[in-house]
């Protein structure tokens, strides 16, 4: 048996969609998005909770393909607990995983996200993939709007 690694990172991608981390509503928050991704039907709402500059609680709901929940589920887990800066840096990271090569030490700072990489070879699925990174970005904006 050979150990191939796009086989396990499509079945946890499966994982991650079908039995997703840190998903539903937030019952306390101060902040709040709403994305949609009309090529694919993609519906995705976003909750945080932002405390002394660092998020501190996410959720997700809404519905969509297998990447775009899957990514959700990978992005709130990655993000959680980290300062808004990193936050921010974390996504551009992830926009160029999946549009372009990085080195590994920048494939290392994203965790299991890097799961997603794969995605940069059916370009259809780069805004299900982006959706969720797009709508943290778009959240910390909101929050930060509000200071």
């Amino acid at each position: 048996m050979s150990f191939n690694l796009t086989d396990l990172y499509r079945e946890s991608i499966v994982e991650a969609a079908q039995a997703p981390r840190h998903h539903g509503q937030l019952t306390k928050k101060n902040a709040s998005v709403e994305l949609h991704n009309p090529s694919c039907g993609d519906v995705l709402v976003l909750d945080g909770y932002f405390k002394d500059n660092k998020l501190v609680d996410v959720a997700f709901s809404g519905y969509g393909c297998t990447i775009s929940q899957a990514s959700a589920s990978l992005m709130t887990d990655h993000v959680l607990g980290q300062e808004i800066s990193k936050i921010k840096n974390e996504v551009i990271l992830f926009s160029s995983l999946i549009t372009e090569e990085l080195s590994q030490a920048q494939k290392d700072q994203l965790g299991d996200c890097i799961m997603l990489e794969g995605v940069k070879e059916f370009p259809a699925r780069i805004k299900c993939a982006t959706l969720a990174w797009k709508a943290i970005y778009q959240l910390i904006e909101n929050y930060e709007g509000q200071k």
